[in-house]
């Protein structure tokens, strides 16, 4: 184990998760901004997938996974897509999932100062290259902050839930607030 925390960030569904985890993410960036010596050693700082949904006419009706170092995207569910794989009452197409998150997890070990995975939940899961390339993430000691999806159960969850180093906060409204800054915390604290 690492001396380095794997934080998962955990919620209800639009409890804040990804919210918290943009603001943790954006702190860091303008304090590397911020902090000129940073700017010698060359490695980048964030890096890694995120999740978006994605809004028509002002309804949610997929999602996308997206590199955060790129900002390319692939969508990797929607209502529309055609799949025999349909979760919560979209087509989940884990090719995409293969296509740009699990290079984005994969570059960002080792090269960034702290690697995102935004979400671990029922849709990525339906990917084995995102499982096995978040398994092989967490076996390395960096700060890795991960969302989680409070109500699935997948393998991968569990495992996560159990590491010795990793720390689950769950948001709610009352601590959504002060939760970006006790994971900036988290972070900094580290070695």
């Amino acid at each position: 184990m690492g001396i380095h925390p794997k934080i998962g960030i955990t919620g209800l569904p639009r409890s804040g998760k990804s919210a918290v985890l943009d603001k943790v993410v954006s702190m860091v960036v303008d304090e590397h901004k911020a902090d000129h010596r940073s700017s010698t050693s060359g490695q980048r700082v964030i890096g890694g997938m995120r999740t978006e949904a994605i809004i028509e006419n002002g309804e949610r009706v997929g999602y996308a996974c997206i590199d955060i170092e790129t900002g390319e995207r692939g969508v990797m569910a929607h209502r529309e897509i055609d799949s025999r794989n349909r979760i919560l009452g979209y087509g989940i197409d884990p090719s995409e999932i293969d296509r740009i998150g699990v290079p984005a997890i994969q570059n960002a070990v080792g090269n960034c100062e702290i690697l995102v995975v935004d979400e671990v939940g029922k849709f990525s899961v339906e990917s084995e290259g995102f499982v096995n390339v978040v398994r092989a993430a967490l076996e390395y000691d960096m700060p890795t902050l991960l969302t989680l999806h409070k109500k699935s159960r997948p393998p991968l969850l569990q495992d996560i839930r159990r590491r010795d180093d990793g720390r689950i906060l769950e948001v709610t409204p009352v601590n959504r607030a002060l939760l970006t800054y006790k994971i900036l915390k988290l972070i900094q604290q580290s070695p």
